[in-house]
């Protein structure tokens, strides 16, 4: 058996141009199928990450997939906002290490604005408990003054000192010109939510409502931005609540007392709960991004199949002069087949190995665009899966080159053709 391997190797590497371009299409095959799979994994972990470090979002009642959704990826609108007493309630609450309210409703240019307090950026956290960082700029201390997320500014060029104008609804309805803000910080890429919203300060949202009603300027009605600070621009009502614990333990008692509030019907979730559900929402997605992976190493064994088989006619009179030095028909057929296999296995090394040169130069440019921290490491038990599950593939399509040389005579291979 020994000389059929080294027969198998040397044979390959004779053909190693043609083989070598199989084996380039099965690398990268393996190569994505391993990145999909590693993405798929990096991804869900980064989606439960989305936010970190908060122990419970408290909103109105509704479901707990709808609360997420507005109050930490900003999409969609709230049933019902909850009462500014009832968030003095809950960060008075003994066990209530903090509380940052939300305020959501207004827009700009198609992103969402955030009203919030100066605790927000040092509360939120996200990924491995990363907080917020400024890439330029500070965080807002006057009333109209604004922080964007890294991809407001980028996509909307943006600079701190600039001058931009808030709209009144998500749908981008009419503008608050009367009330400009100033930009007086830019966050870092987080890849979450955060990216797409802009921060302004809870006051900042009284103040350019304070001379609208019912979703509308007053006619003949206008407060100027300076005057604004002679009014109560404590609000009245918020969307949602970040709150953090002073001990773990606490947080089903806390989440007990926010569902059992008399005052209104309130609903507290833990995030990583909630988003483990919504993620389920999206299992379809990646299955199908897997089988699609899965079906471009099928295509990369195929043409593996394809070069094997078109090289055996012109290897017929070599496979011939084998079988007449004493080579047995099975000799033939291992022969083959371990071409094939050595193929295979080797397009899976180097898969693996590019797939980590892959992740070790493009790790960083990922996790700040997209928030998926992605690095080099070690293959996991699902990984290894997939890649004996490509080997079997590959020993099973090198299979048939084989038994078709297995198939060949003496007498056809020697035979000259007219």
């Amino acid at each position: 058996m020994k000389h059929l391997f080294l027969l198998a190797a040397r044979s390959a590497w004779n053909r190693r141009l043609t083989l070598g371009l199989t084996l380039v299409a099965v690398t990268l095959s393996v190569t994505m199928l391993l990145g999909v799979e590693r993405i798929r994994h990096d991804a869900r972990a980064g989606f439960a990450h989305s936010v970190s470090g908060t122990d419970l979002v408290v909103g109105a009642r509704t479901s707990p997939v709808q609360l997420m959704l507005y109050a930490v990826f900003r999409i969609g609108e709230a049933t019902n906002n909850m009462r500014w007493q009832s968030y003095l309630d809950i960060e008075a609450h003994p066990d209530v290490a903090w509380a940052v309210p939300l305020s959501l409703g207004d827009s700009h240019r198609g992103f969402p604005v955030l009203g919030t307090t100066p605790g927000y950026f040092e509360r939120f956290r996200h990924g491995d408990d990363r907080a917020l960082t400024f890439a330029a700029g500070i965080p807002f201390k006057g009333v109209f003054d604004a922080v964007l997320g890294a991809e407001v500014a980028a996509q909307l060029g943006y600079r701190v000192g600039d001058r931009i104008v808030l709209s009144h609804g998500l749908g981008g309805g009419a503008e608050h010109k009367d009330k400009p803000f100033v930009v007086a910080g830019i966050l870092a890429p987080t890849g979450t939510p955060v990216d797409r919203s802009v921060h302004v300060a809870l006051a900042a949202i009284e103040a350019i409502h304070l001379d609208w009603q019912g979703g509308a300027q007053l006619p003949g009605f206008s407060i100027p931005a300076e005057f604004v600070g002679k009014f109560d621009l404590q609000p009245k009502e918020i969307t949602a609540v970040l709150v953090g614990l002073k001990s773990r333990a606490a947080v089903f008692r806390m989440q007990r007392y926010v569902g059992g509030y008399r005052d209104e019907a309130l609903l507290a979730v833990l995030p990583g709960v909630a988003l483990s559900q919504l993620w389920q929402v999206l299992g379809t997605v990646e299955q199908a991004l897997l089988a699609v992976s899965a079906m471009v190493v099928v295509v990369g064994l195929a043409g593996l199949v394809a070069v094997v088989l078109a090289g055996l006619n012109e290897r017929r009179r070599e496979l011939a002069i084998l079988r007449s030095v004493g080579a047995r028909p099975g000799d033939v057929f291992v022969l083959l087949t371990l071409e094939g296999l050595f193929v295979t296995l080797l397009g899976n090394v180097l898969g693996v190995a590019l797939l980590a040169l892959l992740a070790a130069a493009l790790g960083p440019l990922v996790q700040a665009r997209y928030g998926i921290e992605v690095v080099p490491r070690l293959v996991s038990a699902a990984e290894l899966r997939l890649l004996a599950a490509t080997v079997a593939v590959g020993l099973v399509a090198s299979l048939v080159p084989g038994w078709r040389a297995y198939k060949l005579s003496l007498a056809d291979g020697l035979t000259p053709r007219l």
